[in-house]
């Protein structure tokens, strides 16, 4: 991957993060609840009735923002720019979300819950959690690219 640095801006990703932030706030705000996307996940598939309507809307709202934006921005977006893309087999794909799935429930959250939350509430755990995804993520990178050559 490549980062075309003549037409970068960092606008965007300001304002996403500033809008995964507030969306954040509100749930904490309105619901007591943290936004850990893999536990919502988790809950929508066990939940009890009464908290299956505000995870199905939090997801949905995860899925729908992208062509909901396309919609709103005066260009738009190509529908390229919609759909994620790359060149890794399924089998690799697989064993992937296998792993993170698996991380998930070691570190008892995911990065959403892990670093927006936790680290906004000042919470060691969530600290430690993500000093550990972080080298995990780096130490992948590391030995993908240059020991194994990919």
């Amino acid at each position: 991957m490549t980062i075309d640095w003549t037409h970068f801006s960092p606008w965007s990703a300001l304002a996403g993060g500033a809008l995964i932030g507030l969306a954040a706030s509100l749930l904490m705000l309105a619901n007591g609840r943290i936004a850990g996307v893999s536990g919502i996940i988790g809950g929508l598939l066990g939940a009890a009735d009464g908290n299956r309507r505000w995870q199905a809307s939090f997801l949905a709202g995860l899925l729908l923002a992208p062509a909901l934006w396309a919609g709103l921005t005066p260009n738009g977006l190509p529908a390229s720019d919609l759909a994620p893309t790359g060149a890794a087999d399924w089998s690799k794909l697989v064993i992937g979300g296998l792993l993170v799935g698996f991380g998930t429930r070691l570190a008892k959250g995911c990065t959403s819950g892990h670093g927006v939350c936790g680290l906004a509430r000042l919470s060691r755990r969530s600290l430690i959690a993500v000093l550990v995804f972080m080298a995990a993520g780096f130490a992948t990178v590391f030995l993908t690219r240059h020991v194994l050559g990919n």
